[in-house]
């Protein structure tokens, strides 16, 4: 990786731009700086604990809010693989401030008032750092209320705009994964110019899929476009026939975003009922994660385009940080399991992960936090609100993030792939630029 990659944006507080010649500079010859900025040697040069002032032999307790059972099962599964690889990696390198990282699992069953009680354990019982991981928008909205009254730092691993709307609170931050309203607005423009005008979506039928309503439409209508119909669809849903005839006949471009254990069935099904005659299609990979795009029955997709927050297949984002990520959660270059080419990774969202790990990391060591106390967390919660932007490179493989401090959310690029020959060869990335929106709320005018 040269020095070009890694000037890809300013660092989190704002200074300049990080180059490997500095960072070779650096005190310790430093791996941990060197993972946040990109330097593949710091495989084979873990830093010294001495490097850091905080350094000691107490482990930096991270709850992993992980949803092993209900319908985010296929993706906690690989949350918690990648989780589990960040921090095995992050540990070969120096840890956090010196110290090693304990990712501490409870299962949320993919459910809001269990996600809740999950926080309030890691907070009183496990006594941990920070909470860590969900992805399901119901649950993070359920389980960050109480991340707020027990004053423990919640980053979440999602997509919806419930961070960066200021629904949560100020405990709350989401540095290493997109919102959809920033994906919709970077996306739209590509699919109105290229695809068609007049748009019927499907989604699921919960905040994550009216975020995809409201601002994909919103969207839509700027470029001149209009909505011929919402079919909003249970997550939990196993059968979709019925609902494929509420697609109005005019429709240009049919938008599909669906979650849960039916996703096979849904594109299935979906191809069942338009045979060869269907509109252009348009959608999310949330429709096909963990799915095999050449699965039997699924030959009507080719041509077909879909939104990826990182590329599955390896050559869509070929760069040394993203090599090493891919190699360290061990998926091939088809983005399944090194282990069982069957297993088809959510590499898509679980990125995201790797990512917020190592943007904790950043906060810890730029705030001094050493525990738990409410100086240490005010002054890490004030450290991330001044953060700009996150360097591409190790810790960050999918690209440069822009971090805006007021709204604790990131802005990244996001890729448009096509579906050829049975896999997906990215067409069109956006630009940061493309999804950035006028801000709606400030947390740093709450009180810590």
């Amino acid at each position: 990786m040269n020095d070009d990659t890694m000037k890809a944006g300013p660092t989190a507080t704002g200074g300049p731009k990080i180059t490997r010649r500095g960072l070779l500079k650096a005190g310790a010859a430093t791996a941990g700086a060197a993972a946040m900025a990109g330097t593949a040697s710091i495989a084979t040069a873990p830093v010294a604990r001495s490097a850091y002032a905080a350094g000691s032999d107490a482990p930096i307790r991270v709850g992993f809010q992980v949803h092993r059972t209900g319908i985010g099962a296929t993706y906690g599964r690989w949350y918690e693989r990648t989780a589990n690889a960040a921090a095995a990696y992050m540990n070969e390198n120096g840890g956090i401030a010196g110290r090693p990282v304990e990712l501490v699992p409870e299962d949320d069953g993919t459910d809001p008032k269990r996600g809740a009680e999950v926080v309030e354990k890691f907070a009183n019982q496990h006594q941990v750092d920070f909470v860590y991981g969900p992805l399901f928008s119901h649950v993070v909205i359920g389980s960050a209320p109480r991340a707020g009254e027990l004053k423990i730092p919640y980053f979440v691993v999602s997509e919806g705009y419930h961070v960066a709307s200021g629904t949560l609170n100020r405990y709350v931050f989401q540095p290493g994964i997109t919102d959809v309203r920033a994906q919709v607005q970077a996306m739209a423009p590509w699919v109105t110019d290229n695809l068609g005008k007049r748009v019927t979506m499907i989604f699921p039928d919960y905040a994550f899929g009216y975020d995809h309503r409201d601002y994909f439409s919103a969207a839509v209508e700027a470029r001149g476009g209009s909505v011929a119909a919402k079919i909003a669809i249970p997550p939990t849903e196993s059968s979709f026939t019925r609902y494929f005839p509420q697609i109005p006949a005019d429709t240009e471009v049919l938008y599909h975003v669906m979650v849960g254990p039916g996703v096979l069935t849904f594109v299935k099904e979906m191809g069942e009922h338009f045979g060869s005659k269907r509109p252009r299609i348009f959608g999310f990979i949330d429709s096909l994660e963990g799915v095999d795009i050449a699965s039997p029955g699924l030959s009507f997709l080719e041509g077909t385009y879909l939104w990826e927050a990182m590329p599955r297949y390896a050559g869509g984002l070929d760069t040394a940080a993203n090599r090493l990520y891919r190699e360290k959660v061990g998926i091939n270059a088809d983005g399944a399991s090194v282990d069982d080419p069957k297993d088809v990774s959510t590499n898509s969202h679980m990125f995201g992960c790797w990512e917020t790990l190592y943007a904790i990391k950043q906060g810890v060591e730029q705030s001094g936090y050493r525990s738990r106390t409410p100086g240490d967390v005010a002054a890490l919660i004030e450290a991330m609100e001044g953060f700009r932007g996150f360097n591409e490179g190790i810790g960050h493989p999918q690209g440069y993030k822009e971090f805006n401090g007021a709204l604790h959310q990131c802005y990244g690029r996001q890729f448009i792939s096509e579906v050829r020959g049975g896999g997906l060869e990215v067409v069109h990335t956006t630009s940061i630029e493309d999804g950035r929106y006028e801000p709606e709320a400030d947390y740093t005018q709450q009180s810590l």
